[in-house]
């Protein structure tokens, strides 16, 4: 990592806690200055404006999330403990770390409307890795879709809309987790292989 780069990591590492305290609108240069401990001219040298070094958090966070799903759907496992390991990485990467704060609606806010295009590449490649995942999982007849009459794609949709329903309804933590589980098993359930029809 060169020296660059390395500050980079240093003012973003420092603003997010910053943001999170503070909520976007109240947060200045000169707080993430402070916290990452260098100059606001230093600051400024790497980004021009607030808003850009908003958009550059969140573009790292999304990447490294969306890596740590990956890694959760590509480990061993069962489809769905796989598929609720990348629901958790997604939630504790993107979701838990302005979630508990009393800012968190207005850094959502903010990220909706400084950052739309790096949440939707990140929305639409979780998409296609649950279709990926699932499609394999059908074709080692680990998972049945014939009965539901459905697709990966469908249904990989539709894990994408509990989520993001289980999250408004319950929250975090425990009770985020809880509704997950629920949703798991009774996806199992319904997508469990005919008797006779298991894979291998």
């Amino acid at each position: 990592m060169n020296e660059t780069a390395s500050k980079t990591d240093l003012i973003l590492d420092a603003a997010l806690p910053v943001f999170v305290r503070f909520g976007f609108r109240k947060t200045t240069m000169a707080d993430i200055a402070r916290a990452a401990k260098i100059s606001r001219a230093s600051l400024y040298l790497c980004f021009n404006s607030k808003e850009e070094l908003f958009r550059a958090g969140s573009k790292r966070e999304h990447l490294s999330t969306m890596n740590n799903v990956k890694a959760a759907l590509d480990r061993s496992g069962s489809i769905f403990d796989r598929t609720t390991a990348a629901i958790r990485a997604f939630q504790e990467g993107l979701i838990t770390p302005f979630g508990g704060g009393h800012n968190a609606e207005e850094l959502f806010a903010a990220s909706t409307e400084l950052a739309p295009d790096i949440a939707l590449e990140a929305r639409a490649r979780l998409l296609d890795l649950l279709i990926k995942a699932l499609s394999e999982a059908e074709k080692t007849r680990e998972i049945d879709l014939a009965t539901l009459q459905t697709q990966p794609t469908e249904l990989a949709a539709l894990v994408v809309a509990a989520m993001d329903g289980i999250k408004h309804t319950r929250g975090a933590g425990p009770e985020f987790e809880g509704g997950i589980r629920l949703f798991m098993a009774l996806l199992k359930l319904g997508t469990a292989p005919q008797l006779g029809q298991a894979g291998p």
